[in-house]
């Protein structure tokens, strides 16, 4: 069975039985979500599951200006480098509004085409090299909406003890929990790693 999202934490001074009010327990629970995305009556299909379990038209949250808008805001603290284009954050932060409305037209019509990445390596301290791919700013700031549309909904699915790549999870969280775990009395640790993985051809 999946695991629930974390329940909050009573707080103090709240209800006869000690509860927060429902609704605001539940934007508690997800407060990392984009709140231009998800209203309080989309968090609650969240947790109740929608009809079929299918959501539809999710693209208009995409493309949507307050979305974009965001999006880009996290793309321009986060910096990096420029993709395929040579585009850097400060090029495209002088024009940013047409191009955050050229970007959501062009997602809204479906004419949206992300560039190539630009391939770069990054060498390890075994002398080896990691291979790293950069979008353009243009397609970080698309697939940080795409993310902001979707994440809450593979996040609910998501185990418990999964602590990678996960809003407010990393890997001091991972640590504190094997912790607990030794401090329990559990003494086995299993630690396996796939180098080179492919997938076999289908027959």
């Amino acid at each position: 069975m999946q695991d629930q999202p974390t329940a909050v934490p009573r707080a103090a001074g709240a209800q006869q039985a000690g509860e927060i009010p429902p609704r605001q327990a539940r934007r508690l629970r997800w407060a990392w979500a984009e709140a231009s995305i998800w209203t309080d009556r989309m968090l609650a299909a969240l947790e109740t599951e929608v009809k079929g379990s299918v959501w539809f038209r999710l693209i208009d949250k995409v493309y949507a200006p307050k979305n974009l808008w965001s999006s880009w805001a996290k793309s321009a603290k986060n910096e990096g480098s420029p993709g395929v284009d040579g585009i850097t954050i400060d090029r495209y932060e002088k024009d940013v509004e047409a191009n955050l409305r050229r970007t959501s037209e062009q997602l809204r019509a479906g004419t949206y085409r992300p560039r190539p990445i630009r391939r770069t390596f990054i060498p390890k301290p075994d002398g080896t090299l990691r291979p790293l791919g950069i979008p353009t700013v243009g397609d970080r700031i698309v697939q940080g909406a795409v993310r902001h549309a979707i994440e809450p909904i593979f996040e609910k699915e998501f185990a418990r003890h999964s602590y990678g790549f996960r809003s407010g999870k990393g890997c001091k969280d991972a640590l504190r929990q094997v912790d607990q775990l030794l401090k329990s009395g559990r003494r086995y640790v299993v630690d396996a790693d796939l180098k080179s993985y492919s997938r076999p051809a289908l027959k």
